[in-house]
């Protein structure tokens, strides 16, 4: 087993077939290294957990539910205080 950075390591081989132009600006970028590709993998998961995170506020824009009162929303959090404290 591999590490990187500390962490266990899986290995992936690649084979990349791309227009020749693209293949030398990527080359050229220093973006097949381990570490640009990570690196641009952490970027596209960051990038889609947002997306996904505007699609469901979105979706919860589009509720028809009214607002939280200010004492409902303390009891929720005093609620959650309290699970997270029985975990511990």
């Amino acid at each position: 087993m591999y590490e990187v950075a500390g962490q266990k390591a899986v290995t992936y081989e690649l084979k990349l077939v791309l227009p020749e132009k693209l293949a030398r600006e990527v080359e050229g970028n220093g973006l097949l290294t381990a570490q640009a590709l990570e690196a641009l993998l952490w970027a596209e998961i960051r990038r889609r957990r947002v997306n996904k995170l505007f699609e469901v506020a979105d979706r919860l824009a589009g509720l028809d539910m009214s607002p939280l009162t200010e004492t409902e929303v303390e009891v929720d959090y005093c609620m959650e205080e309290e699970s997270v404290w029985r975990k511990v």
